[in-house]
């Protein structure tokens, strides 16, 4: 039943913002790409924006809108100078050798795992969904959180029960096989489903 709810809400919505968390890395998942694919054939049709943790790249790879897509934590597939000697971010095979032009060090990818990571790769679409998102206010806007722990909190979860709090027509579903918890301040005006974010997909 509610997943059939889920389903109706999506359809309802104005306005629809995903947040993907560590669920759905790729590791282990051999059919992440046809449940990214399954995600864009239930909101294609929609005005969605979508906040990504994950940074294997695979999203990049799926019929999901790309200018529709925000990853602050990175992308391993651009990489970046080991040392980051310049603010420097190549796009995959941009440099065969993998190794930096300017200083000569290893290239490694241009995620927060790096020792200095370079954030300016993320920060236009950035900007894109701040702008995106100020326009949800007073819209109905459905929040679905995607298998989104602890890792790094301050990018999806807090932010997105903010949102939901702050924007009266708004509704959160938060799906997590561990960490489906809601915190006091969105209830009434959230849903936590104790599953697996990959599994749920796949049965929607």
């Amino acid at each position: 039943m509610r997943n059939e709810q889920i389903v109706e809400d999506i359809k309802a919505c104005e306005k629809l913002l995903i947040g993907i968390g560590e669920e759905w890395t790729a590791k282990g998942n051999e059919d992440i790409q046809q449940l990214y694919e399954k995600l864009q054939g239930l909101i294609q049709d929609k005005d969605y924006f979508i906040v990504t943790t994950v940074t294997d790249g695979e999203i990049r790879k799926s019929s999901l809108v790309q200018s529709r897509i925000v990853a602050p934590c990175g992308n391993v597939t651009w990489r970046q100078c080991s040392k980051s000697c310049k603010k420097d971010i190549w796009e995959p095979g941009e440099i065969p050798d993998d190794i930096c032009p300017h200083c000569g060090q290893p290239l490694t990818g241009n995620t927060i795992e790096a020792e200095d990571y370079i954030e300016e790769g993320y920060l236009p679409q950035w900007n894109a969904y701040t702008r995106w998102l100020a326009g949800t206010l007073n819209k109905r806007l459905l929040l679905l959180e995607l298998g989104v722990g602890f890792k790094t909190p301050t990018v999806i979860r807090w932010p997105f029960e903010k949102t939901a709090v702050m924007n009266k027509k708004a509704h959160l579903y938060r799906i997590h096989g561990n960490f489906a918890q809601l915190s006091e301040a969105v209830k009434g005006k959230a849903d936590s489903i104790s599953e697996n974010s990959l599994e749920f997909i796949r049965k929607l």
